[in-house]
């Protein structure tokens, strides 16, 4: 299920819009506290954002160029503002869309879906799942129940060659010259080195059965 975050002062609209998404299958989350509104909204970890201009403390300009400091993710930008510079000037920000109230909901419906649609396609393929235990290509990390860590590129390498075997052993020797074929050279005690520290990260997330060692045949996520 996405996530959205509704940063809207009206209530009216703010209300109708969070139960439009809900019928839609959406977990919607609609703060009336502005105060924090920029780091609660990136505590969410939303999916995408619709985003107010004309809001209390700070206007949808200034929360749009501070999320985007920090976060890459969808911002539609929803306002009553209809010349071309707001929408100009959003699109400068790092705004995704922009939509002009009052809208057609299925419109908007449909802008949402598409943004989520190539934004999560692009994520999925940079992702690789295994038991719970995600593997970031893109930005370098694994999360696990909701915690995560940041890799080494070693770390990195060999998480993903194990998930690209996952259920199967892989030898030292695929292992490196996987490794070697990636310009990461790894020697064989710089393996186990790297090894047992990214198991020690895992360990770390909660994960306490993660890659395995098979006395004289290799590695295996089991």
């Amino acid at each position: 299920m996405s996530k959205i975050v509704i940063i809207e002062d009206t209530e009216t609209i703010r209300e109708e819009l969070k139960t439009f998404l809900i019928t839609y299958g959406f977990e919607a989350i609609a703060p009336t506290n502005f105060e924090n509104i920029i780091q609660e909204t990136l505590n969410e970890a939303p999916d995408l954002i619709l985003l107010d201009i004309n809001l209390p403390i700070f206007d949808g300009y200034y929360i749009c160029r501070e999320i985007r400091k920090q976060s890459d993710v969808p911002i539609i930008v929803v306002t009553s503002r209809d010349n071309e510079m707001d929408e100009l000037m959003s699109m400068n920000l790092g705004a995704d869309d922009f939509v002009t109230k009052p809208y057609n909901t299925q419109i908007l419906l449909a802008r949402i879906e598409t943004i989520l649609r190539r934004v999560q396609g692009s994520s999925m393929r940079d992702t690789l799942v295994y038991n719970d235990l995600k593997l970031n290509l893109s930005n370098g990390s694994v999360t696990y129940k909701g915690e995560k860590a940041e890799l080494t590129k070693n770390e990195i390498k060999i998480l993903s060659c194990l998930y690209k075997n996952k259920g199967k052993i892989v030898s030292r020797d695929d292992l490196m010259d996987f490794m070697w074929n990636a310009d990461v050279f790894v020697d064989d005690n710089n393996l186990s080195v790297n090894v047992t520290r990214l198991r020690k990260k895992l360990e770390a997330l909660g994960m306490e059965k993660n890659i395995e060692t098979r006395r004289g045949l290799g590695y295996i996520l089991p």
